[in-house]
């Protein structure tokens, strides 16, 4: 890829399909040396962006650029100004996302450059990033865990984006942490007994998600709202839409197993809940994107017959007047032992739990003690663009 420095670059809004073509594309150049890059897969990508299939586009004002030196696309960036971020917090403040360019201070800067001159004239004030495109999708830059693939709905970076951005004067605002959890190893003995005497004395009961298309939305509604409840004062949350959910049920849908959801119920009411993914980042790694001709038979065969090794556990949740309570503790133990055991029925060597706030240390405390480790770190960056 061509040397930018000192070379005119220009910076062009992403229109047409030439230009959405190298703006999905770029990435794939970028990593062509980097082995634990996994492509997105094209058709994914493509709805992603699409506003009339992903509903975070219902409440966000969303703009894209491209970085082009001597023809060819060197960067690309996104800034978004979510309505219901504002309306939560009146913080004004903007998000970028989905930076990547080539190891050049100049494209960096012009990239952030548009970005924060796009939000300023949004009248944001502060600019929070990378975002793509909110904290429900993939927040954080990756600066610690280079060496291992991402897992799946989780980022990867090169080294030298960290220092380009804080060369623009971004500083850290939030980490977000990630645990890779050796699925084969037991719960410590004073962990299960905490679950036996906690299960025995409440009387919790422990049911699946229900699959069948009769209760399935529903279900995937109760788990949105224990996780609006939990994570309700979380650093930087907003609650889902309901064309979000129903967007989210979808795609459950197609990649849950069976028991891959467990929800507990406490006196009637449904007070936590575990899920976990597949891993696709495992399935599609050697698909480079294209599901075509042979890669939709492939990725089939592997989810659905011979399996993946590793998963991500995305969401968990207690409902918040637990919380704090030997109830509480009691409930997420569980809900990482259920993940445990189902797990290694389908055959599941590696867990990633994840994101978990770097502030998150009651959460963080307890992964550690089942025998979780931090194996790779996000960062999520601030600046000041506005007088307040």
């Amino acid at each position: 890829m061509p040397e930018t420095t000192a070379k005119h670059i220009d910076i062009i809004p992403v229109e047409g399909r030439a230009l959405w073509q190298a703006f999905h594309r770029l990435p794939h150049r970028l990593y062509a040396n980097d082995p634990n890059w996994v492509a997105p897969l094209f058709l994914e990508r493509k709805f992603h962006f699409d506003p009339a299939h992903n509903p975070f586009f219902e409440h966000a004002n969303v703009a894209f650029w491209l970085a082009m030196c001597g023809g060819e696309p060197v960067g690309r960036i996104t800034a978004q100004v979510d309505t219901l971020h504002q309306e939560r917090y009146h913080d004004n403040t903007g998000h970028f996302g989905f930076i990547e360019a080539i190891d050049d201070p100049a494209v960096f800067a012009a990239l952030l450059a548009v970005a924060e001159g796009w939000l300023k004239a949004q009248g944001m004030l502060r600019s929070v990033g990378p975002v793509s495109f909110s904290m429900w999708d993939e927040p954080g830059l990756l600066v610690e865990g280079f060496d291992t693939p991402p897992s799946v709905l989780m980022g990867h970076a090169l080294p030298y984006y960290q220092t380009h951005i804080t060369a623009q004067g971004y500083m850290k605002t939030q980490d977000l942490v990630a645990y890779d959890y050796e699925n084969g190893q037991p719960l410590p003995y004073d962990m299960a007994k905490i679950i036996y005497r906690s299960d025995k004395k409440h009387d919790i009961r422990y049911r699946y998600i229900r699959m069948d298309n009769a209760h399935f939305e529903d279900e995937v509604a109760l788990l949105l709202d224990i996780v609006n409840d939990a994570w309700s004062d979380n650093w930087g949350f907003v609650e889902m839409t309901k064309a979000e959910i129903d967007d989210m049920a979808a795609v459950f849908k197609i990649l849950l197993p069976p028991n891959a959801v467990v929800i507990a119920e406490y006196q009637g009411e449904a007070v936590a809940f575990e899920l976990w993914l597949p891993n696709l980042n495992e399935a599609i790694r050697d698909l480079k994107g294209h599901l075509f001709p042979f890669g939709l038979v492939k990725l089939l065969w592997r989810l659905k017959m011979a399996g993946v090794s590793s998963a991500r556990m995305p969401l968990m949740g207690v409902r918040k007047k637990w919380q704090n309570s030997q109830i509480g503790a009691a409930l997420a133990l569980s809900m990482i032992q259920h993940a445990r055991v189902d797990g290694l029925k389908h055959g599941l060597r590696r867990v990633e739990l994840s994101w978990i706030l770097e502030s998150n240390e009651r959460l963080r405390h307890m992964l550690t003690l089942v025998g979780g480790n931090v194996y790779k770190r996000y960062r999520i960056y601030e600046k000041q663009i506005g007088l307040v």
